[in-house]
């Protein structure tokens, strides 16, 4: 598959053509930025140990019954996977008070939740991705019935594999948002899992194992995530 013109280039990768418009080239890379492009930087290798764990859930999920939109690893920065129309509607799990939850609900971090919850946020990067519910989705057309009810019912049955994945690593998931798109009227799970788009936590000490060190100025930051790439890869 050759890589064709570069299509788009977003806070956290690139996107290319290929000479099938069926498939797409993305390339990680080691910018890092949050509170909405506010804070900006780089986590040295980032993009090559976020396509490598991204790369190793997406083959497990799938071995699980889950589809996405992954085709192949190409190189350590880059992946070939399907073209799929992404949905404006990011899914969150959260598994554990933490983050933008602990401070709307007054609750402090690491309460565990007596069940995951899913939130929805509409993707625009102008309005700061504001949350939504299932009806602000159908009313404004962001994804049909269909589509946001599986995605939802995808969101759980992704979390029920994840947890005991992480768990077997000695790392808590804490929370995380994933992507969905239509892939020739499929709906696919798309974009990336890793620590960029999870919350971590190390099962024992509870240190953040995650983007949030970069958000927080933790510092360790290459540290942890080469540290979430060795469990998650290496067992």
């Amino acid at each position: 598959m050759t890589r064709g013109e570069q299509l788009y280039e977003g806070k956290a990768k690139i996107i290319y053509a290929t000479d099938d418009d069926d498939y797409r080239i993305l390339y990680f890379k080691d910018d890092a930025t949050a509170f909405d492009g506010a804070k900006k930087g780089t986590i040295v290798a980032k993009g090559i140990i976020n396509n490598q764990v991204s790369c190793r859930i997406f083959t497990m999920l799938a071995e699980n019954g889950i589809p996405t939109h992954l085709v192949k690893k190409l190189s350590e920065r880059e992946v070939l996977v399907k073209n799929v129309a992404i949905m404006p509607v990011e899914v969150v799990v959260r598994n554990i008070i933490a983050g933008s939850l602990a401070k709307r609900m007054g609750r402090p971090e690491g309460e565990k939740l007596p069940f995951p919850i899913v939130e929805y946020y509409y993707k625009n990067d102008d309005l700061h991705d504001p949350m939504i519910n299932r009806d602000h989705v159908l009313a404004f057309g962001l994804a049909s019935e269909a589509q946001i009810d599986q995605a939802r019912e995808l969101a759980l049955k992704i979390n029920s594999i994840l947890q005991p994945f992480f768990a077997d690593r000695d790392i808590i998931l804490v929370d995380y948002k994933l992507e969905f798109g239509d892939f020739h009227g499929q709906l696919l799970l798309a974009d990336e899992i890793c620590p960029d788009t999870c919350r971590l936590w190390d099962a024992e000490s509870l240190e953040k194992m995650d983007k949030d060190r970069f958000r927080r100025d933790l510092g360790k930051v290459e540290e942890a995530y080469v540290e979430v790439c060795r469990r998650v890869c290496d067992q």
